[in-house]
């Protein structure tokens, strides 16, 4: 059985993954803890302890095999399970999203998209996975899915994540700029990119009164 980790641990692993993956690439065939700390700036006892709770083929003074703990990250973070979701909300950012491939190679299969203007979007071929909003309850329940993305506008976002958990969904990756209310057993991610941009400006107007 795999060992719990805090959210905390469990948002850092990725950031490991890439890492050692880069290390890979460039021949290196063991690594420590030390090493992946220097590299992404954190603490070297955090990241040994990250890095134990999810692999156990480190040793003293040689570290791990870098493939073997590519492999346990990989396992651990689901990467080789395959997750079937759906999107709801096909303008712009939901379109992007679903165009990209890159999920796959985390194990997240985009399996359907719905919009209220679904059925024009199904005319043209390059969105053949867009469908009505009429069709998520069934497709959902059919499929068993667990997933839900949210890229609609915020006035619709609550709505739409109810849709999703009354159809089975226990996961919810939110990319609507709005606060959901869900039950104590649905999980919801938010991507806030108007917060991640204020800490950016706010960062950069820094730095240029420093410079000043």
């Amino acid at each position: 059985m795999m060992q719990a980790v805090s959210r905390q641990t469990l948002q850092r692993l990725p950031d490991y993954l890439n890492c050692i993956k880069s290390l890979q690439e460039k021949g290196i065939l063991t690594v420590s803890a030390k090493t992946v700390a220097e590299i992404l700036g954190l603490g070297e006892i955090q990241v040994r302890k990250d890095l134990a709770s999810v692999s156990t083929g480190g040793k003293p003074k040689i570290g791990y095999v870098t493939t073997e703990l590519i492999k346990d990250l990989e396992i651990y973070l689901g990467y080789h399970d395959s997750r079937d979701a759906v999107l709801v909300g096909a303008g712009k950012l939901g379109r992007a999203l679903l165009s990209y491939g890159g999920f796959k190679e985390y194990g997240l299969n985009i399996v359907a998209a719905f919009d209220t203007k679904g059925e024009e979007i199904e005319n043209d071929s390059t969105y053949s996975k867009i469908m009505s909003i009429d069709c998520l309850a069934d497709l959902c329940r059919r499929l068993k899915i667990r997933i839900g993305i949210i890229t609609v506008p915020s006035a619709y976002a609550q709505e739409v994540c109810d849709m999703l958990v009354q159809n089975g969904v226990l996961a919810i990756w939110n990319f609507a700029p709005t606060h959901l209310h869900v039950p104590a057993n649905i999980l919801v991610k938010n991507e806030n990119m108007a917060a991640s941009l204020a800490v950016l400006s706010q960062h950069l107007s820094k730095k240029l009164l420093e410079e000043h």
